[in-house]
C-alpha cells in the first residue's frame, strides 16, 4: 500500500492510499476526526460489501475497527480489503500529522 496523500481538513484529517496489496480495490480514503473514523471510501473491489463495511465503521475509533477487521482473509489471498483498511489505519495511528 502506498500513501498517496495526507492532508488536514477543517474538520479532521484525510488520508488517501493507493495500491492496496493482494486485493481488487485500488484506492482507499479515510477521513478522521481525532481517533474517530468519519468516512471511508474504497474504489474497486466488491462495491456492495465495501459500502457496507464503510458505513459500519463510521463513528468507530481506529482501534475498534483495527480490532475487528485486521487479519480477515479473502479467498485464500492472505489479506482482504478490510485487512488492508486496518493497515491504512495502523499507518494513520503511527504517523499523525
Amino acid at each position: 500500500m502506498q500513501i498517496v496523500k495526507s492532508e488536514k481538513m477543517d474538520n479532521g484529517m484525510r488520508y488517501t492510499a493507493g495500491q492496496p496489496e493482494g486485493v481488487c480495490s485500488y484506492l482507499m480514503e479515510v477521513l478522521t476526526e481525532g481517533n474517530v473514523i468519519r468516512r471511508v471510501r474504497v474504489t474497486g473491489g466488491c462495491d456492495g460489501n465495501l459500502q457496507g463495511v464503510s458505513r459500519l465503521v463510521e463513528g468507530m475509533t481506529i482501534d475498534e475497527v483495527m480490532g475487528r477487521v485486521s487479519g480477515i482473509d479473502c479467498g485464500g489471498k492472505g489479506t482482504s480489503c478490510p485487512d488492508q483498511l486496518s493497515m491504512l489505519l495502523r499507518y494513520i495511528q503511527n504517523n499523525p500529522l
